[in-house]
């Protein structure tokens, strides 16, 4: 475990820059999904005002009003902050349920027993009691 730590921790600090600095530069116009489900509709300010397309029926997520919604917090008004922390949070929290489910899947290791194997010289084979040298 002690050689995989630097590299878990590695990992996580990319993940926090990733998600909380350099997320705040990622492009605000509309995804192309976006775009083609609003084309023949008008919009003003991202909604629509008029026409038949196929967003036309869209509606609001159930937690569009949750605190951490559109990629930032709600209780921050600050826009990169707001996102610094929502994306630090995020990972975080993947970093923890992940975490968890590995520790809960890992193979569990037999534990260790006292016997002539753990005894044995080195040259020696724990199963045959006969060492290397005498085969």
């Amino acid at each position: 475990m002690k050689r995989n730590t630097g590299f878990i921790l590695a990992g996580l600090l990319v993940s926090l820059l990733l998600a909380g600095v350099v997320s705040n530069f990622a492009s605000g116009s509309p995804d192309g999904l976006d775009s083609a489900s609003t084309q023949g509709c008008e919009l003003a300010d991202e909604e629509i005002v008029d026409g038949t397309c196929m967003a036309s029926g869209a509606q609001d997520h159930e937690l569009a009003d949750s605190p951490f919604a559109d990629y930032g917090l709600t209780a921050v008004d600050n826009d990169f902050i707001s996102t610094v922390v929502a994306g630090a949070v995020g990972v975080l929290l993947t970093f923890a349920v992940a975490g968890g489910l590995f520790w809960l899947a890992r193979g569990r290791r037999p534990e260790e027993t006292a016997d002539a194997s753990t005894d044995a010289p080195a040259g020696a084979s724990a199963s045959s009691g006969v060492s290397a040298g005498e085969r």
